[in-house]
């Protein structure tokens, strides 16, 4: 199975982005499914999680009121509206799939992951 994202680019101080992911095998549905970041000498960072069962979404505190994760289950896509965008959102987004038990925001607990797209704010 392959994630691969989309929707990254360069764009102004409070403008929006739209990232999107992927999954490449039909025939697969994930439950859970996240989105990472990782800023240049940071470490990876949990943005957001969506459980689709339980209808369940969480952020992290920087981004809550301004990104939102959903789901599309026909097109079995991802996506991440990102809107007010300040420099601080610069980073690689990536988007994990198939979660072991434990804290979502974790990278090592998250099994697939795609090859992620810059987001730069400028």
């Amino acid at each position: 199975v392959q994630l691969v994202e989309s929707g990254g680019g360069s764009v102004q101080v409070g403008g929006s982005l739209r990232l999107s992911c992927a999954v490449s095998d039909n025939t697969v549905r994930f439950n859970n499914m996240a989105w990472f970041r990782q800023a240049p000498g940071k470490e990876r960072e949990g943005v957001a999680h969506i459980y689709f069962l339980a209808g369940a979404t969480h952020y992290v505190d920087s981004v809550k009121g301004r990104f939102t994760i959903s789901q599309d289950t026909t097109e079995n896509t991802l996506y991440l509206q990102m809107n007010s965008l300040s420099p601080e959102d610069t980073a690689i987004y990536y988007c994990a799939a198939e979660k072991a038990w434990g804290e979502w925001s974790l990278p090592n607990l998250w099994k697939y992951w795609g090859r992620g797209t810059q987001v730069t704010v400028s």
